[in-house]
């Protein structure tokens, strides 16, 4: 065709005007993320005396006291409200119901304090209310045995561990408890214990949708887990939805402040689902596992890291969580705070 002679057709919409400069894409964006959307999860572990890099997490560290406090002194500067400890006991403090984690001497419960004392209200400290990092079996409750000698987690059992360390973290400082251990009527429990030590405005974020997933595996690198077999008769099966709304709905019942679904990218359609079914704020957990594999396939040239990163977790937000967890929130808080 010759280009002198064409004429457009009698078009009055064209989408593509919206997306012709940086500034109109801007201008017209749908979903945003900032700092603020961002939770940053952190290991403080017990007997080191430096970070110590997690070799399947690159540039995530089990942190000491020291350096804990001041990577959070830096997410504060970046503008993330939120970080999510997890405490990692020496070998020999581990046990069969993992009392470390109720202890005030226990390393989270330690590092909770020490956050709370230094930075007050600049930033609210989540602790992670689970077992599976304190037992010496990597189970998120008490193990047992059944009627016909099987090994199982006693969910009632477990519960009121979770009670006592709930409790524990609100008197060390906790903002917000997070219960993933996916036992039934862990919420409701919980809620009732905060609440009988005085802890009314202490927060709860209810991993809600926690599914049993093969993308956790560098995480428990991260905690030097000590799991033997799975956790599936506990945390959801990767083949259900309804199921996850269902939990859900009865976490929200039982007195949930959040919703979490667990991991975030492979379960998309269940976190949209979730966001649209229900009024509390719904939060999102980029797990390690999908971290780790960006950023292999970045070291690799494969991928863009800052752009990969950067598209993860706005597919996240878009899909409809209010917050997001993520190893990325550092870097990715440099470039949204990058005028």
């Amino acid at each position: 065709m010759n280009n002198a002679s064409f004429r457009p057709h009698n078009l009055i919409r064209r989408p593509r005007r919206l997306r012709t400069t940086p500034a109109m894409r801007a201008l017209v964006a749908e979903t945003t993320l900032s700092p603020k959307d961002l939770i940053y999860p952190l290991f403080v572990a017990d007997g080191i005396d430096s970070p110590k890099e997690i070799s399947s997490m690159p540039g995530q560290y089990q942190h000491t006291l020291d350096s804990l406090k001041e990577i959070v002194g830096r997410a504060i500067d970046l503008g993330i409200t939120c970080v999510d400890l997890f405490g990692v006991p020496r070998a020999e403090d581990k046990d069969a119901t993992g009392s470390h984690a109720c202890a005030q001497h226990g390393i989270l419960n330690r590092a909770i304090a020490m956050l709370r004392a230094e930075y007050g209200e600049s930033i609210l400290i989540m602790a992670d209310t689970c077992l599976d990092e304190f037992t010496d079996h990597g189970h998120c409750g008490v193990v047992s045995t059944n009627q016909w000698g099987e090994l199982i987690v006693d969910n009632d059992a477990t519960i009121q561990h979770y009670q006592r360390m709930a409790v524990a973290q609100a008197r060390a400082g906790a903002h917000i408890v997070s219960p993933s251990g996916m036992m039934d009527g862990q919420i409701l429990a919980i809620r009732q214990a905060l609440d009988e030590a005085g802890f009314t405005d202490v927060a709860i974020m209810a991993y809600s949708a926690k599914y049993a997933s093969a993308f956790y595996g560098p995480f428990r690198d991260a905690v030097g887990s000590s799991l033997e077999g799975d956790r599936r008769t506990y945390q959801q099966d990767p083949a259900n939805i309804r199921e996850s709304l269902l939990e859900v709905e009865l976490d929200i019942q039982e007195g949930a402040d959040f919703v979490m679904v667990k991991p975030a990218m492979p379960y998309l359609d269940v976190l949209s689902r979730v966001a649209d079914s229900v009024t509390v704020p719904v939060a999102a957990y980029q797990v390690s596992g999908e971290y780790a594999m960006l950023c292999a396939a970045s070291a690799h040239g494969w991928l863009d890291r800052s752009a990969v990163m950067m598209e993860s977790l706005i597919s996240i937000k878009r899909a409809g969580a209010s917050q997001i967890l993520t190893y990325f929130a550092l870097e990715a808080a440099e470039i949204l705070k990058t005028p």
